[in-house]
């Protein structure tokens, strides 16, 4: 047991050596023996975890399609409603990807064109699925105008998200992020949400904002 949790540690470490480097360098640039020395392993250990670079980036955005999915499931647990759900999801993701390396070098990975095996789906219509569901139950519930067009919003909305996320990562320090959330978020509300139930989610955009810089 003891060596099984060893060998699990071993690999935990491992990928967030290689989601650090791929985040700060690329994935084309990081060499395993870079992640070897980052992670303060053996090549033996990283060789008994991962056979190639492919499957250090094939491990990373795994991580980062369960998160995305867990997080989505815990919000549609908790009896908010679709449009609350959709928010506290988007700043979810981005209060762990300043938390650490991993969620920031899925992006980077999928933003890099690095292959996503099947039977992964690309982050990015996983994304626009979780994205359309969550304004399909706003407007049923009568917090998103009932007559947008749900497909061109959610690909905004992911968009807007993703390019917040790529840009800050060239211009400003990343524990920005959620403010950067927060000011996508006031755009949207005020262009999707009737008059009417806009204080709401504009208070809980402020809320929430606090809650995720309080890192």
């Amino acid at each position: 047991m003891a060596r099984q949790l060893r060998a699990e540690q071993t690999r935990a470490t491992i990928i967030t050596a290689a989601a650090d480097l791929f985040d700060r360098h690329g994935y084309e640039s990081t060499s395993l023996s870079d992640i070897v020395e980052h992670a303060h392993v053996t090549k033996g250990a990283l060789y008994f975890h991962f056979a190639a670079k492919e499957d250090l980036a094939q491990a990373i955005m795994e991580i980062q399609s369960r998160t995305s999915l867990r997080l989505a499931r815990e919000m549609d647990g908790r009896g908010y409603s679709s449009l609350e759900a959709l928010m506290r999801l988007t700043f979810g993701i981005a209060r762990l990807s300043v938390e650490g390396p991993v969620l920031r070098a899925g992006l980077r990975l999928a933003t890099g064109g690095v292959p996503v095996r099947p039977p992964l789906r690309h982050p990015f219509s996983e994304w626009l699925e979780l994205v359309s569901a969550r304004l399909l139950g706003a407007v049923e519930e009568s917090d998103v105008h009932p007559d947008v067009d749900v497909d061109s919003v959610a690909h905004t909305l992911v968009c807007s998200f993703v390019g917040t996320r790529v840009v800050g990562r060239f211009v400003e320090p990343v524990a920005r992020q959620p403010r950067r959330v927060a000011e996508m978020w006031r755009v949207l509300i005020r262009g999707l949400v009737p008059v009417t139930r806009r204080p709401r989610y504009l208070g809980l955009t402020a809320h929430l904002e606090r809650e995720a810089g309080r890192i």
